[in-house]
């Protein structure tokens, strides 16, 4: 569904490039994994817990403008996350 949108999914977590490389490598994503150690991408779209360390899964979909399309915190699924494209 995402490359028929043409969406680049990547996914984002404090968690170390290593780190990212073994999980990533275990489990055959088919997406990029990158490293946000300081949680500065977390912050930044209110993925961040109360506890201002712990992250709260969250969807974000960026358009190629910039434009924030969608964003929601949990794991909604594609239909719901691609359908401001459609609008």
């Amino acid at each position: 569904m995402y490359r028929e949108q043409q969406v680049q999914p990547l996914g984002v977590n404090p968690a170390s490039v290593t780190s990212h490389e073994r999980y990533s490598a275990k489990f055959a994503f088919p997406f990029a994994l990158l490293s946000d150690p300081d949680r500065t991408a977390a912050r930044d779209y209110g993925a961040l817990k109360p506890d201002g360390t712990g992250i709260q899964r969250s969807v974000v979909l960026i358009t190629r403008d910039g434009t924030v399309a969608f964003a929601r915190r949990g794991a909604p699924g594609p239909a719901e996350t691609l359908a401001p494209l459609d609008a």
